[in-house]
């Protein structure tokens, strides 16, 4: 038998969201401090800079994680490859190369609790069913999912938004039923959520963080010719059409300073 105070409240942390078997635990004061550090700690906290943990709970459940996430895990849980296959293999190392993303992440299944490193980005528990089953996610926003989500890697709908949008050739796409779990720059307070029926949404810069698979993504002017886009002084704008829903932070991806844990 196994008693941990990871799920207690402390002076130090407690447990603030929940979804399906994930929690995230938030280290709300940092109390291992020395004199030279204290007043950084202390401002620090004021602002919302906090370490955060995600914890697992499996009960003969299995989830797949970013390589290098894990931190330690009790009970009967077995650590595995989520590699079925050569051919698998080669796949995923395709993929890895194209988003960023590591090729192999580690699969742990039994009963019992997984906890995962600690980390200064904030964390986003997503259930993948509320995306219509598939979620498009940017480069390097993927922690963990339950392992009845399928990672896999697509690919943009076109030339133009591939070369100009500012998102890449390729992003990582979850789909399947169960809950993701996403390192955000941002806090969910931040985030602009857009929810889109047979409409259009044109965003100037690579803002978006996560998207529904079944949008088309593209890359246009905002006017109709060049000469009245470059007076404009907008050029180019990333334009998300169809039913579906978009994440966007109140800065583009990639221009924040985020401290790893």
């Amino acid at each position: 038998m196994i008693r941990t105070n990871i799920f207690q409240e402390t002076a130090a942390h407690k447990v603030v969201q929940q979804l399906g078997g994930f929690s995230v635990l938030e280290y709300e004061r940092d109390l291992s401090v020395s004199p030279s550090t204290a007043q950084s700690a202390y401002f620090s906290s004021k602002m919302g800079v906090h370490k955060r943990q995600v914890i697992c709970s499996l009960n003969g459940s299995g989830v797949v994680i970013q390589s290098g996430a894990m931190q330690w895990f009790a009970g009967a849980v077995e650590a595995q490859t989520n590699i079925k296959g050569a051919g698998d293999m080669l796949k995923k190392f395709v993929g890895s190369k194209v988003t960023g993303e590591s090729a192999v992440k580690p699969r742990y299944v039994g009963t019992g609790t997984l906890v995962l490193e600690p980390t200064y980005k904030y964390i986003l528990l997503e259930d993948i069913g509320k995306w219509g089953g598939s979620l498009v996610i940017e480069d390097g926003l993927f922690l963990a999912a339950n392992d009845s989500v399928d990672i896999s890697v697509t690919a943009r709908s076109n030339i133009s938004s591939a070369m100009l949008g500012g998102e890449g050739m390729f992003n990582t796409c979850l789909r399947g039923n169960g809950i993701a779990v996403l390192e955000s720059p941002v806090p969910r307070e931040e985030l602009v959520i857009v929810d889109l029926e047979n409409d259009q949404l044109k965003i100037d810069g690579n803002f978006a963080i996560a998207w529904s698979s079944s949008l088309n993504f593209t890359v246009e002017r905002t006017t109709k010719t060049l000469v009245g886009s470059a007076a404009s002084g907008e050029g180019l704008v990333n334009v998300y059409r169809g039913t579906g829903r978009v994440l966007m932070a109140p800065v583009q991806s990639g221009t924040l300073s985020i401290i790893s844990g």
